[in-house]
């Protein structure tokens, strides 16, 4: 399983289009995504105090489009090396089939708790 933030109204609009389309997609060729233990690392460092978010549970096997584990793209916290987010991520070279995630998971990024559980 690899995971994807987005938020619920993306979501949705994803599911009456039948694929899922986050802006990197257009703007740098690629959805991001991530592991299980970097989840947490990477809500806290690019999605604190946003509310209304869904972590995609992805099947990588039923992904389509091309996907490549690589360095992250993005600056982060210095203190980021010991939370994982230095090491390889998973990014998706196109749409999203839908029916490759295989559960949604609703979660608030307001306070940075916990992440809730994940398959």
């Amino acid at each position: 399983m690899i995971y994807h933030i987005t938020s619920a109204a993306a979501w949705g609009e994803a599911l009456a289009q039948g694929e899922y389309r986050a802006e990197s997609l257009a703007d740098e060729g690629f959805i991001h995504c991530a592991r299980r233990e970097q989840v947490l690392p990477v809500a806290r460092a690019f999605y604190a105090g946003q509310a209304d978010r869904v972590i995609l549970c992805i099947d990588e096997r039923l992904i389509r489009a091309p996907l490549r584990w690589e360095a992250p793209s993005h600056p982060h916290p210095p203190a980021a090396g010991a939370s994982g987010l230095d090491a390889l991520f998973p990014h998706i070279y196109g749409p999203l089939d839908i029916s490759a995630v295989r559960v949604v998971v609703a979660w608030d990024c307001v306070d940075g708790g916990d992440m809730p559980q994940l398959p």
